[in-house]
């Protein structure tokens, strides 16, 4: 389960990679280092056509939620990739809202006897980023009429390098498969 994550990327780097279309960025990019369930994130989406960045919660809230933030108590940072299109919580967003989740790597814990060691994976070629697929939705507060965008990561079981570390990974995407991802 991915909790952890790194941002160390540039702005040329996002735009080159997910070939967004922006005039200027939307605020400044700066290093994170340590980025947490319910921080806000920045996610790539594909809205007619257009790839955008924008920043959105990472602990997904879907549209149908009726009751206040507060008695959202799942985890939902994560969707599991086995069960994404039947599980209640993600599969509106599964058929509806898929999105990409920048990241420079993420970190893993390994039970010892000692304690949790944390573990930071990164892209074996050395590139800056990696791609999570993600899913993300828009909720309103029936009370106040706030609006909050919040977006969950697709895990799945680890590759065999991972494996000797943790049960389970982040979907990580390539290049070529961000068009198909993003249309759904």
């Amino acid at each position: 389960m991915c909790g952890r994550f790194t941002v160390k990327a540039t702005w040329a780097e996002l735009i080159a990679l997910y070939r967004l279309r922006m005039a200027a960025p939307p605020h400044n990019l700066q290093p994170r280092y340590n980025v947490c369930p319910a921080d806000p994130v920045d996610v790539v989406t594909a809205e007619g056509g257009k790839r955008e960045l924008g920043p959105m919660r990472w602990r997904l809230v879907p549209r149908w939620w009726s009751k206040p933030l507060k008695e959202l108590r799942m985890a939902t940072f994560n969707a599991r990739a086995e069960t994404v299109e039947t599980k209640p919580f993600f599969r509106d967003a599964f058929k509806r809202t898929r999105c990409l989740i920048p990241m420079s790597g993420y970190f893993e814990w390994q039970a010892r006897a000692s304690g949790k060691q944390p573990w930071y994976f990164t892209a074996a070629d050395g590139s800056p980023l990696l791609t999570a697929a993600g899913l993300w939705d828009r909720w309103k507060d029936r009370a106040t009429g706030e609006q909050i965008k919040s977006c969950t990561m697709i895990i799945t079981k680890p590759n065999d390098f991972v494996a000797e570390v943790h049960d389970r990974m982040p979907v990580l995407l390539t290049d070529d498969q961000f068009p198909p991802w993003l249309r759904h």
